[in-house]
């Protein structure tokens, strides 16, 4: 029934988006009681939208972690709602309950949100918000009011804490000087252990001249929320136009998070909202050079570019910030880095923005320390990233959850990601002094972890696979294919530096089994006796490893696990089924399983995606990186090896026109599909 009930949602859906423009996503049907927000970010601070008008959902500050919630373990920080607004109307407080027409769109392009709606027969009003992309902490607001009738309009900027957030401190001052008069709303409080401070601070921009601006009055109301206001009565047909700068950071990035708010805020409000717009658009216009077109297809084309701007937000060059299953959509999966970014959503920032794909990079590397300390307390030898990584890198997965001492492909996919980056960008420093140091260490892992128990069963026992409803299994498919895969990998990168590689590595990868059914199809594990399956495994040999090759072998293993795979499993494995099933040429059946793979786990009203079909837990990351992944690698024909990004031959399904691919790799290429 609830699946049923995502279906008719998704159809109503596409129904009413389908004549949108491809860069935007309109919400004109808004239900609160059955509302999943849409995130405004820009890789540090995520913004997620809520059904009441001048409100945001959550703010999620990136790399901010501390324990609070489930499992005893960690969760990404969920700080200062520093953005929300209240506005009163002629004395009276506005509610949904009291506007019509409420419309929220999102400009994918600028990535910003407008909302108008309509205060009776009063005001029409209009905010635009973005998380803004060249200023990392901070956030800008423009709101417009325009006078149905002569009204008096009390505007009000908000800063809320979160329950969680202790010994909240509240601020207010104005900063006088000749030519303007700056505002600094300001909270502080500490995380729930007291590890973290953490502030936020947001000030107004008038478009009136210095001395003509309003009055504003403080309101300290609790110690978790107070306000700046002021009153301005306007004339029939006027429309008065103002704007918010909003900074959020922690001391998990400064020292003195306080006054940095402060600065960054003062920074962005002189800067003005012209300056600030206009940076900010550039710096996704230079984003948008890398974009995926579908030529006759805008409904594709929107999907796809929605799903970019998604991983796009969530990631940030030149930093060392990764990736959660739900990126900055919120508190999901605790903020924590699974395989999920490696496997899922690096290939394709890899193959489109490889800057962005070198900070998450950057992230294992910094926790290299930590990945040995894990496999030195386990009995190994070399690096053993954990299951799910936050602030440290230690293992904080739930103890209740086996993956977190068992999953060990995990180590597998972060030194095969260190590979491909080398692959795609043949940065030679780069692999000398980030690459080699992971690769190494992680073959240094898994030769310390096979069973070596005679030629060509060198197995790896007592893991959990990709597919986790199996648990404490022996010589899983995925897992022995990407250590055999990392193995030959470190090796290679050895051979690049001009060093000589352990000859154990090879040796080791050439005795790992990859088992199989008398018939020869891929079996999963050395128990596995086709159960269903929670997602993609067996299958991964065949892509993203490229283990599997030959067609007969490769089909005979989709069709043994395709309809093994749970209904209501998480949306990315489906993709990769779509990539094989297009690698052999059977376009319609891939373009079916494609649009399975996510058009059911869209909620409304923007049709963000949910982990599973009929879900309720957006925005899944890792489904939109898989979904990428079948238009990139499958559709697209793009295969990532030691010749860089190349493409083989493909073609599209009914329906699509001209696929064009643009700012492909390190020289931003262009690859086309007709």
């Amino acid at each position: 029934m609830r699946i049923l009930s995502t279906i008719i949602a998704t159809f109503l859906y596409v129904s009413c988006t389908y004549a949108q423009s491809t860069w935007e996503v309109v919400a004109n049907d808004i239900d609160p009681k059955n509302y999943y927000g849409v995130t405004l970010a820009n890789g540090v601070v995520g913004i997620v939208s809520s059904a009441e008008p001048l409100k945001v959902q959550d703010v999620v500050l990136n790399g901010a972690y501390d324990y609070y919630q489930r499992g005893r373990v960690s969760n990404i920080l969920k700080t200062f709602n520093h953005v929300n607004m209240n506005l009163d109307i002629d004395g009276s407080r506005i509610s949904r309950k009291d506007i019509q027409n409420y419309v929220q769109t999102l400009n994918i392009k600028e990535a910003s949100l407008a909302t108008t709606f309509d205060v009776g027969q009063k005001a029409k009003v209009t905010s635009t918000m973005m998380s803004l992309r060249h200023l990392p902490y901070t956030a800008l607001t423009i709101i417009e009011i325009k006078a149905l009738k002569d009204i008096t309009i009390t505007p009000m900027s908000v800063i809320e804490a979160p329950n969680h957030l202790a010994d909240v401190r509240n601020f207010y001052a104005e900063i006088d000087r000749p030519h303007v008069k700056i505002p600094l709303l300001t909270s502080v409080g500490n995380s729930p252990s007291g590890r973290l401070k953490v502030a936020a601070s947001n000030s107004f921009i008038f478009e009136e001249k210095h001395g003509s601006e309003p009055t504003l009055i403080h309101e300290d109301w609790d110690y978790n929320m107070h306000l700046a206001k002021f009153h301005k009565k306007l004339k029939a047909g006027e429309t008065y136009t103002f704007s918010i700068v909003s900074s959020t950071v922690s001391s998990a990035q400064y020292e003195d998070p306080h006054n940095e708010a402060e600065r960054l805020t003062i920074f962005a409000m002189l800067e003005g909202k012209d300056r600030l717009l206009k940076k900010h658009k550039e710096a996704w216009t230079d984003i948008w050079k890398s974009d995926v077109e579908v030529k006759g297809n805008n409904g594709i084309t929107r999907d796809i570019r929605f799903a970019l701007y998604h991983l796009y937000s969530f990631a940030r060059a030149e930093t060392s910030f990764s990736l959660s299953p739900m990126g900055l959509s919120g508190l999901g999966y605790n903020g924590h880095v699974f395989w999920d970014t490696e496997l899922w959503m690096y290939p394709p920032l890899l193959t489109l923005q490889p800057d962005m794909a070198k900070s998450l990079l950057e992230y294992r590397f910094e926790r290299l320390e930590a990945a040995k300390q894990n496999a030195f307390s386990h009995g190994y030898k070399g690096a053993m990233f954990p299951w799910e990584s936050s602030a440290n890198g230690s293992e904080d997965t739930p103890v209740w959850a086996l993956t977190g001492p068992f999953q060990h492909h995990i180590t597998g996919c972060i030194g095969w990601a260190f590979w491909k980056y080398y692959e795609v960008t043949g940065d030679k420093q780069w692999l000398k002094d980030r690459g080699w140091p992971v690769l190494k260490e992680v073959a240094a892992f898994w030769t310390s972890r096979v069973e070596r128990n005679g030629p060509g069963k060198y197995d790896i026992n007592n893991v959990i696979g990709a597919n986790e409803w199996q648990e404490n299994i022996d010589n899983n498919a995925f897992t022995n294919g990407m250590a055999k895969t990392v193995l030959r990998y470190a090796t290679q990168a050895a051979i690049e530096l001009g060093m000589t590689p352990d000859p154990d590595w090879n040796h080791v990868a050439d005795n790992i089994p990859i088992l199989t059914f008398a018939d020869g199809t891929t079996r999963e594990n050395a128990t596995y006796d086709g159960v269903n399956i929670k997602q993609a495994d067996a299958n991964l040999l065949a892509y993203p490893l490229d283990i599997i090759t030959d067609e007969k072998t490769i089909r005979k293993d989709l069709e043994y696990y395709t309809p093994r795979y749970a209904k209501d499993g998480p949306a990315m494995g489906f993709a990769i089924l779509g990539v094989l099933y297009n690698r052999l040429g059977e376009n319609e059946k891939a373009a079916e399983i494609f649009s399975n793979s996510y058009k059911l786990n869209e909620v409304p009203p923007f049709g963000v995606l949910a982990e599973c079909a009929g879900g309720t837990n957006p925005y899944f990351a890792t489904g939109a990186g898989g979904m990428l992944q079948a238009v990139l690698a499958g559709f697209g024909g793009l295969q990532i090896g030691q010749y860089g990004i190349t493409q083989r031959k493909t073609s599209l399904p009914k329906g699509w026109g001209e696929m064009i691919i643009k700012g492909v790799g390190k020289d931003k290429k262009t690859f086309s599909v007709k």
